[in-house]
């Protein structure tokens, strides 16, 4: 079975087609906002750019997570410093930590609805007090099939993804969209404020 959702097999094909910067104004804002020194776990980290280049350069400590082993070796080769795993992240063994942030930048839509509720739920556990959660996904209830894989993509849509997000013990404090079209999900353990 491929853990991957079909990026594995897709592996050269991601990393040359990767924009490195869609989505880092984005990540760095957020990176921004944690404390220095910051411990971040980047769940499907793939090959690290733009999220694992930021975070190094930010010298944040990073733990990464991803299913692919191509992605996550070459993941490896440019963040030598950086605790790696291969797993699937619903059963990522570094959900045992505590993290300051947590992003999942183009992951969660990839994963069936119940896996990502699984997901977001361990990443709550996994946030220190005041600890925060970016995440990608689109706004609308959605399903469709993946630019690369061709799999199937699932977005429960922002009402069920806030739902989730304060069941948790999480607020939902900003969203927004990037130039290309990407969908944030800005979350805290930091207070009830929510959108």
């Amino acid at each position: 079975m491929d853990r991957s959702n079909g990026y594995e097999a897709i592996a050269e094909q991601f990393i040359a087609a990767r924009n490195p910067e869609m989505g880092a104004a984005m990540v760095r804002a957020w990176v921004d906002s944690l404390p220095a020194g910051a411990s971040v776990l980047d769940l499907g980290c793939g090959h690290g750019e733009p999220i694992g280049r930021i975070l190094c350069a930010a010298q944040c400590r990073i733990f990464a997570v991803d299913a692919s082993e191509r992605l996550l070796a070459e993941f490896r080769k440019r963040f030598p410093a950086a605790s790696a795993e291969h797993a699937a992240v619903e059963e990522s063994r570094l959900f045992a930590r505590s993290f300051d942030g947590i992003v999942a930048w183009g992951l969660l839509f990839l994963l069936a609805a119940e896996t990502q509720k699984l997901v977001l739920g361990k990443a709550a556990k996994a946030l220190n007090p005041q600890g925060k959660l970016l995440f990608t996904a689109p706004r609308e209830a959605a399903a469709w099939p993946d630019a690369m894989t061709g799999k199937e993509s699932i977005s429960l849509g922002r009402e069920v993804y806030r739902r989730i997000l304060v069941a948790e013990g999480l607020a939902l404090e900003q969203e927004r969209r990037d130039g290309g079209g990407n969908y944030y999900y800005f979350a805290s353990k930091r207070g009830r404020a929510g959108l």
